[in-house]
């Protein structure tokens, strides 16, 4: 049974920015075989492809009327700037207009999406590597070095992160109503001030997608699809115990990183040893992966919002 709930198109994460942290004792690890190599390409192309599916779903989520009504309050406050009074008005009608139909559609809807924004951090480097950075952190943290622990723990991180800007229903649509009385009554500097402050009212809300755990289940599938062979080669015997070694890796960082919480890492451990016992020495069969995919599929759910 294949992790399905990870599956996805393989279209690169184009709007992403790679940012590459940098923290003592990390280094980008090195492939000593044309085959780890090649392992690890398609992880990392996997990965990339479930972080656009991720970020794909949030953009269908995207309100046309609330990136109307954020255009328009723009083009208004553009007006105001250039004292085309009317065009002001007339932008601060269709604002209220895609406002009140929003409201109209769903009473009970907080916040309308208007634009996803992507970014991309991750670290290269070992656990030992991440567990020295955290005592680092740690230790200036009890000295009192709050800045030193700062950039230390700005690093601790492997995550896509989708920013979601929206409007703010509760109080959005009455600050922008009340921009017209203001030009009406001639208070145009006052009606840019209160323009300025509605559109600062925007709320951003980031959603973390993190990368080791995207690893571990691109390694897993691998795994897979392997462990359903009933006559591996000696090669393909090795290459399911690294994937596997790999995935507990994977885990084990984001555990570290805080994407996991101890006892789910446990869990997740326990159910990785329970898959090497039963595929040691050549064995196979199908289901062996049907506990840990259900556990990675909560896990995904709870971490990724």
């Amino acid at each position: 049974m294949k992790l399905l709930k990870f599956r996805n198109s393989l279209a690169a994460l184009c709007c992403a920015f790679l940012l590459a942290s940098p923290i003592q004792g990390f280094a980008e690890p090195q492939s000593n075989t044309a085959g780890e190599q090649t392992i690890s390409r398609a992880v990392e192309e996997d990965v990339q492809a479930k972080a656009d599916n991720k970020t794909a779903d949030r953009r269908k989520k995207i309100m046309q009327d609330a990136v109307e009504a954020l255009e328009a309050t723009n083009d208004a406050l553009a007006a105001l700037d250039e004292e085309r009074i009317e065009d002001a008005l007339e932008s601060l009608a269709v604002a209220t207009g895609k406002l009140e139909l929003l409201v109209a559609r769903d009473p009970d809807l907080a916040l309308a999406p208007t634009s996803v924004a992507v970014s991309t951090y991750d670290i290269y480097g070992s656990s030992s590597a991440i567990k020295s950075a955290i005592a680092e952190a740690s230790d200036a943290l009890k000295s009192g070095d709050v800045q030193a622990a700062r950039k230390l723990l700005s690093g601790l991180r492997s995550e896509t992160v989708i920013s979601v800007t929206n409007i703010p229903l509760a109080t959005y649509p009455a600050a922008i109503k009340a921009i017209t009385p203001l030009i009406d009554e001639g208070k145009v500097e006052a009606a840019k001030r209160d323009l300025q402050a509605a559109l600062s009212t925007l709320v951003v809300v980031n959603h973390s997608v993190p990368l080791p755990v995207l690893r571990a289940a691109g390694l897993l599938e691998q795994a897979e699809n392997l462990a359903e062979k009933s006559d591996r080669s000696d090669e393909e015997n090795a290459q399911l115990a690294d994937h596997l070694s790999a995935a507990r890796t994977q885990l084990k960082i984001a555990e570290l990183l805080g994407y996991t919480s101890e006892a789910e890492s446990r869990e997740l451990y326990d159910q990785l040893d329970e898959i090497a016992n039963r595929t040691r020495d050549g064995a196979s069969g199908e289901g062996f992966f049907d506990t840990i995919e259900n556990s990675l599929t909560d896990l995904w759910d709870s971490v990724s919002g």
